[in-house]
């Protein structure tokens, strides 16, 4: 009979840039907890058996450290994550100079690490995408509170933005990626203190309502948060957010499109600063929440966060250039 559609369950017939991956090892740890709906792994997985890679299933769980799922790393061609932002920073920090390409695949709520890599959202599009094999070397950031050391792919921050996502837990489950713009919208008289910085051992004190510490620099649908961010240039830009609240950062994504866009020079730049360090400590004289990828932590300021330089290789479909604000 002809002229019908196969059930979207069917596998799909392996492509010509499918078939690249006939031998691959690739290894893919999922997050089941990520995301509000099906982010359409099992046909993703699919879409990759059937252009012949060798794929290998590790779901995570509470009680196992991230460093324990990649201690055979080096048996792979090939690396996935499937989850939200902090479940691929914290894949890349466990796999950082290990040479093995990931595909940060977006199964969370905002998933904007996926973003700032152009990625697709589809299962085929991702299959593409890794069958295409083309990566980017990526710095990385390290994060350290107390004895603790974690890892970040897209910023860390205290203050407003850190409000912003402890307020939008509750809304995530009914309105996913439209939680983070409701609660923001809550921050109209947000807590402001006096931030001590250490920048590359230089101090620089302000009085604000928070501090982010980018290595990517792109929001939601790729806007700018800034301009002149760029995640492989071996240091971060850290952006001071002076007293006001955090609905004062649109203004900043406008010019950063413009200039971006060779269209106008910056008119808001008095809402924010930017400087850039290898090495940024961060105390306030009122402890702050913190939050790093997009995922709220139980520490407050102070913290250090230092980069490390081109610690991971992302696989996106896109060159390196297209990754800067």
């Amino acid at each position: 009979m002809t002229g019908q559609t196969p059930p979207p369950s069917a596998a799909p017939t392996p492509t010509s840039d499918l078939t690249r991956l006939s031998g691959k090892r690739v290894l893919v740890i999922f997050n089941p907890k990520s995301g509000q709906g099906d982010s359409g792994l099992p046909d993703f997985l699919t879409a990759l058996r059937a252009g012949g890679a060798q794929v290998t299933e590790r779901e995570l769980r509470p009680e196992t450290k991230m460093a324990e799922y990649v201690a055979d790393l080096a048996e792979f061609d090939l690396l996935v994550g499937a989850g939200g932002d902090g479940t691929v920073s914290s894949l890349a920090y466990a796999a950082r100079y290990r040479d093995v390409p990931l595909l940060a695949y977006p199964a969370g709520t905002a998933n904007l690490i996926a973003q700032n890599l152009d990625l697709p959202r589809d299962p085929a599009g991702l299959a593409e995408v890794v069958a295409g094999g083309h990566a980017v070397r990526v710095d990385l950031g390290e994060i350290e509170v107390g004895e603790e050391k974690s890892g970040f792919a897209m910023l860390a921050g205290a203050g407003a933005d850190a409000a912003m996502i402890r307020d939008s837990e509750d809304l995530k489950e009914r309105f996913g990626a439209m939680a983070y713009v409701m609660s923001a919208m809550k921050q109209l008289n947000p807590k402001k203190t006096t931030f001590h910085l250490t920048l590359d051992g230089e101090r620089r004190d302000f009085e604000g309502i928070g501090v982010m510490v980018a290595n990517f620099g792109m929001a939601n649908y790729r806007l700018p948060i800034t301009s002149d961010i760029s995640p492989s240039d071996g240091k971060f830009t850290v952006v001071l957010l002076k007293a006001g609240n955090i609905l004062r950062l649109v203004p900043n994504l406008i010019d950063s499109v413009l200039v971006k866009l060779n269209l106008s020079d910056p008119v808001f730049s008095g809402n924010l600063e930017t400087l850039e360090a290898k090495a940024v400590t961060v105390d306030a004289d009122d402890p702050f929440p913190l939050q790093y990828d997009g995922e709220l932590h139980v520490e407050t300021t102070p913290f250090t966060a230092r980069i490390l330089p081109g610690a991971i290789q992302f696989l996106t479909p896109i060159r390196k250039g297209e990754l800067d604000t």
